[in-house]
């Protein structure tokens, strides 16, 4: 099986819209009255928190693989040399 980065925003958005479904199915059972518009807020925030969530983790995942200065490459990296990769 691949590898693949974990993406929390994902998460976080399935969490919400996942929320708006029970509380819907709660509401369509008569387990508790739920008005129309409480959907649009849940969806909304939801939304946010995960595109928040999504950018935060990029900057993370973005700072952690940059090249720090006085360090050697990870396995695997290598090291820009200032060669060009086509010569013309």
């Amino acid at each position: 099986m691949l590898r693949h980065d974990i993406q929390p925003g994902k998460l976080v958005a399935g969490f919400f819209l996942t929320l708006t479904a029970v509380v819907y199915a709660g509401d369509a059972e008569g387990a508790w009255e739920v008005p129309w518009f409480v959907a649009i807020p849940l969806v909304v925030a939801g939304l946010c928190l995960a595109g928040a969530t999504a950018f935060l983790a990029h900057a993370i995942r973005r700072h952690r693989s940059s090249p720090r200065p006085g360090h050697a490459p990870e396995h695997g990296q290598v090291p820009d040399a200032g060669i060009p990769d086509r010569v013309e």
